[in-house]
């Protein structure tokens, strides 16, 4: 499951520090500086007390809360390699470092696929959708969710797992957990990437085959096919841009890593920070697919003074 920002540095005679240490700390510190703003905005929106409360909201709410957990780590992976990759905070935070990267991406991989299948049952079946949009299972869900990506995502705690040979490089990796993180990684390749994945494309698919076979909506029913479209194109876009890419490349470089990849491992660093970067542009999904939270957002900016704060009739 762990591919670390260091990963085969000790495994192989080869580093490409020099390339880690511009890239790491100018990608980290720009997600930390637009994620903090973006996700504490989010979070003090939907927990105003006048907020709509919907289940949409509740999903949106926990992956705002996850981003904000992860990017409040990005200054101290920042630092390491500032220092040259000299880690200076203990061995308990190196292990929580790599332990709170990847609850953050499968947390974010769930939610977002939760997400995408509430709104595309709402335009394929919009009479029976009780369930799926019911505020009580919202929070089981979300509760379900947190519980086994934690639980899933333990063993990167465990320092025979991780495999830190030198506290002060904190993130590499012995190479004695090389084929023990081979196999975390096609579990975790297939029920924390593949599955979620699939079933947003076919969510995608079969909402669009509906909208276009279905005739000119009335208002109430275009918003809500609205903000349905935007939350699973959009899904869709991140999983392509942020995810898709760090899963293939890990993928190939767990199995065939060596001095003959170091382009390889180049391309790693970039997907990594691409999978980071998710947690700055979850905002934009909630400004175009929340209820009510582009109004709020554009009253607090003092953007539109005048807009309307009575969100949607969509029960989503």
């Amino acid at each position: 499951m762990a591919l670390d920002e260091n990963f085969t540095n000790n495994s192989f005679n080869c580093t490409i520090d020099s390339f880690k240490q511009v890239i790491y700390p100018i990608m980290y510190l720009s997600i930390f500086f637009l994620g903090a703003v973006g996700n504490v905005l989010s979070i003090y929106v939907f927990f105003q007390p006048s907020q709509k409360k919907t289940s949409v909201n509740i999903y949106m709410q926990n992956l705002a809360v996850s981003d904000l957990m992860f990017v409040s780590t990005l200054p101290f992976r920042a630092t390491y390699f500032l220092l040259g990759s000299r880690w200076i905070f203990g061995d308990i935070i190196c292990r929580i470092m790599t332990y709170s990267l990847y609850v953050n991406m499968y947390c974010s991989i769930y939610f977002l696929t939760v997400l995408s299948v509430v709104r595309f049952v709402a335009i394929v079946y919009p009479f029976k959708h009780c369930k799926v949009t019911n505020m009580k299972y919202a929070r089981i869900i979300c509760a379900a969710i947190w519980v086994f990506v934690l639980a899933a995502s333990s063993p990167l705690l465990d320092k025979r797992i991780a495999g830190y040979s030198n506290p002060v490089k904190c993130l590499d990796l012995h190479p004695s957990s090389t084929r023990r993180l081979l196999m975390m990684n096609s579990f975790v390749l297939v029920v924390g990437f593949v599955l979620p994945f699939c079933t947003i494309i076919v969510c995608y698919i079969f909402a669009i085959k509906v909208l276009l076979k279905s005739k000119t909506p009335q208002r109430k029913k275009a918003v809500c096919h609205k903000k349905a479209l935007s939350t699973i194109i959009i899904t869709l876009i991140l999983f392509l841009l942020c995810f898709l890419p760090y899963h293939i490349l890990r993928t190939v470089h767990l199995m065939h890593g060596s001095c003959s990849w170091a382009s390889l491992h180049k391309a790693v660093v970039v997907s990594l920070c691409l999978a980071a970067m998710n947690s700055c542009l979850d905002p934009i999904l909630y400004y175009f697919a929340a209820e009510n939270f582009k109004a709020r957002i554009r009253t607090r900016l003092g953007l539109c003074s005048s807009v309307p704060m009575q969100g949607s009739k969509d029960k989503l």
